[in-house]
């Protein structure tokens, strides 16, 4: 077994932008610190193409902004990788699959002219398994990432790259694509925040699809706050994806400092039955007794459809994936 990858402790985007602002650190050398992890750590396969020259590029942007005392936007400086079926202009685009090797979008997802608008720097394209049809990562056509917490262990799956350039620090915020627990599970596995967003809370537009009515774009980070921000500058209606809805509730950085007393939170028995891991099961009830005694309502709530849902999902996934990906093979 390998040693466990140490993860720096850095401070949140929110922090670290005003240090920019402050002049007490350039967003360059900021990320030339990130450059010297990934040199160090890219052997984990995290990353399927880096963006150095563009993102040394857009760091210099973003410290001549700062100088000439520009306001610069919420994620000014965030060093951000984005999971390889999102679109990034001009840029290659494989889906972990070497169909698409070849494939260079001439246009940006919406999620990235977002990222871009807040001054963020793209990093690189991540791993992932191939069209994000898989759990593990192995299914990419280009070799598996490996998990930093242990490296003879898969990162999960699909967005696992995206995870481990979190996990190994070799990025502060990564997007993902969720189509079945393809944000979530890789962030349990490798100890990050994952965030799989109500479906149509951010646009799909630029994100190569497999299951239409089920697959979201969220992020995925060191700490609950670049999660609670980067959700916010992504999300919104967007008049390129008709799914995409309009909401005015977006202020998640707003709610990090409240307390949770007199919160309502639901508990589904049906969730802690047979199959769930004993150690994982008594985390959970640790992690409820703490709500508890800080004032939160434990509600138990039925959902006892649940046990279908897998199976549904598998019936509607597969024949959305069988329908989006023909284009491919003519199959």
């Amino acid at each position: 077994m390998m040693k466990p990858v140490k993860k720096s402790a850095r401070p949140p985007v929110s922090l670290l932008r005003e240090k920019f602002i402050s002049g007490e650190i350039s967003v360059s050398a900021h990320l030339d610190s990130f450059q010297k992890r990934i040199d160090q750590g890219n052997s984990s396969n995290a990353f399927l193409h880096l963006l150095t020259k563009q993102a040394r590029i857009r760091a210099s942007d973003v410290d001549r902004k700062i100088k000439s005392g520009i306001m610069p936007g919420k994620l000014a400086g965030a060093i951000i990788a984005i999971k390889d079926n999102i679109c990034i202009k001009d840029t290659a685009n494989t889906c972990g699959s070497k169909i698409l090797k070849n494939y260079n979008p001439p246009y940006n997802a919406t999620v990235v002219e977002k990222l871009l608008a807040e001054d963020a720097i793209l990093i690189g394209k991540t791993n992932l398994d191939e069209f994000a049809m898989g759990s593990s990562t192995e299914n990419s056509a280009y070799g598996v990432s490996k998990n930093p917490m242990d490296q003879e262990r898969v990162p999960g799956g699909s967005s696992g790259g995206s995870a481990v350039a979190v996990a190994a620090d070799m990025a502060q915020i990564a997007l993902g694509s969720d189509t079945g627990g393809s944000i979530r599970q890789p962030a349990a596995f490798t100890g990050v925040i994952g965030v799989k967003p109500t479906y149509g809370r951010v646009s799909r537009y630029g994100l190569v699809a497999f299951a239409s009515s089920l697959d979201q774009i969220g992020p995925l980070s060191g700490c609950v706050a670049d999660s609670a921000l980067a959700l916010e500058v992504i999300c919104g209606k967007d008049a390129r994806d008709a799914t995409s809805v309009e909401n005015d509730h977006t202020n998640f950085t707003g709610y990090l400092n409240r307390d949770v007393a007199n919160l309502n939170i639901g508990i589904c028995p049906e969730f802690f039955e047979e199959g769930l891991n004993p150690e994982i099961k008594n985390q959970i009830y640790k992690v409820i007794d703490f709500l508890k005694q800080s004032g939160a309502h434990i509600i138990d709530i039925e959902l006892p459809n649940s046990r279908y849902g897998v199976s549904t999902y598998y019936i509607i996934a597969t024949a959305e994936a069988s329908s989006n990906l023909a284009r491919y093979d003519g199959i």
